[in-house]
């Protein structure tokens, strides 16, 4: 096993060595003006949501992010319209430090964080009459104006997923008093693609999506399947082998499993399999988005929310 270690670290060493002689490459995309970026979404389901859109600016890849310029990545002034059917609706744009302390409590409530722990002015175009509800089976088009440019998207809200049952076993390998895992089984509609995103919240601290989130029937079409569900850590966590995706004994989850589109599915797998392969020996992957005349995602989820305590 030592030799095997030293074997890595000789070619590691030996690559940044050769690595270190080529001449840098700055791809041309550093160079390219800014795009807008969406992110926007509209949920059926358990909790049914009013559409909602996050508009930003892209950055070159090579730029240092400054924290103190971040309110000026969002672009405001846009007249953005979602419509389904033969109902339109115009979102209007709030930021935070124009909203009560019960709109911020709303909010906080629909982006799933303490909106008092930032200091950003986080702006986002939302439906204040939340007239539009996302329901099972509908289309929604979504239409941005902004700055001259015209940007479109579509997403589809397909049927809940069928979750037949979550059960907590014991962790793999030595036993342990105070974690467990968390197993789902999903009894998959056949003969047609299906694709799914989860989240885990515990004891109410709001939702997260762990760092693999989304799945497809690809292995499983039409089958009753079991797997693991990982538990979605915070980011700024310490990272911790021995419990890292487990349950503690004693606590509440939540657990959000959705139904999602298949633009909405790739989005995420694209950017979540870049995102995972990262060091000096990987390669960069397109990520899959489906907006048009813009970079990132209008999505639909069609969510089943199922609370637990870990026993």
């Amino acid at each position: 096993m030592i030799r095997a270690y030293l074997h890595i670290l000789l070619f590691f060493f030996a690559s940044m060595l050769f690595y270190s002689c080529e001449e840098e490459f700055v791809p041309e995309i550093n160079s390219l003006p800014p795009e807008i970026v969406v992110e926007g979404y509209i949920e059926a389901g358990d909790a049914p949501t009013s559409p909602f859109v996050i508009l930003t600016r892209s950055i070159p890849f090579f730029n240092e992010i400054n924290l103190n310029a971040i309110d000026g990545f969002f672009v405001r002034d846009a007249v953005i319209t979602v419509s389904t059917d033969n109902q339109t609706v115009q979102l209007e744009e709030f930021c935070l430090d124009e909203l009560d302390p019960i709109q911020r409590g709303i909010a906080a409530e629909l982006f799933g964080f303490d909106l008092d722990s930032t200091d950003i002015n986080f702006c986002v175009y939302i439906d204040p009459t939340f007239s539009m509800i996302g329901e099972v089976g509908k289309q929604y088009d979504l239409n941005i104006e902004v700055e001259g440019k015209t940007i479109t998207a579509s997403t589809t809200l397909p049927a809940k997923s069928n979750v037949t049952d979550y059960t907590f076993f014991d962790t793999p390998g030595e036993p342990s008093d105070t974690l467990r895992e968390l197993r789902v089984t999903l009894a998959d509609e056949p003969n047609e693609a299906n694709f799914y995103r989860y989240f885990t919240s515990e004891n109410e601290e709001g939702m997260l999506a762990p760092f693999n989130s989304v799945l497809n029937d690809l292995f499983f079409d039409g089958d009753e399947f079991q797997f693991p569900l990982p538990k979605a850590e915070q980011a700024d966590v310490e990272f911790n082998f021995e419990s890292f995706g487990f349950y503690r004994v004693g606590d509440t989850i939540d657990v959000k499993f959705c139904s999602i589109d298949e633009a909405h599915y790739d989005f995420w797998s694209t950017l979540e399999f870049n995102r995972a392969n990262q060091g000096p020996f990987s390669s960069y992957t397109a990520i899959s988005y489906n907006i048009e005349g813009g970079l990132g995602i209008w999505g639909g989820y069609t969510a089943s929310i199922t609370r637990l305590v870990v026993e």
